[in-house]
C-alpha cells in the first residue's frame, strides 16, 4: 500500500516537468534535423527554461501533493506498530 502511494506520488510529482524536457528535446531535434544545425546551446537552454517555467507553474500543485503524502504516512504509522 506504501510503495503504490509512494509510486503515484513520484509520478506526480516529477511528471510534468519530464514530460516538458522530453517534448522539448523532441521538438528541438526534430529542428536540428530539419536544418542541419547542431549547436549544443540550442538543446541546453530552451529545455533549462521549458523546465523552470514548469517547475514555477507546478510547484504549489507539487508541495500540496508532496504535504498530502507526507501527513498520510505519518497518520499510518500507528497502523505498522504494533
Amino acid at each position: 500500500m506504501v510503495s503504490r502511494q509512494t509510486f503515484e506520488t513520484m509520478l506526480l510529482v516529477g511528471g510534468p516537468v519530464l514530460l516538458v524536457s522530453l517534448v522539448v528535446g523532441v521538438l528541438i531535434s526534430f529542428f536540428q534535423a530539419i536544418t542541419q544545425l547542431q549547436e549544443m546551446t540550442m538543446t541546453f537552454v530552451p529545455k533549462i527554461v521549458a523546465v523552470f517555467v514548469t517547475l514555477l507553474l507546478t510547484l504549489p500543485f507539487m508541495v500540496k501533493v508532496m504535504i498530502s503524502f507526507t501527513r498520510g504516512l505519518y497518520e499510518s504509522i500507528p497502523l505498522y506498530v504494533r
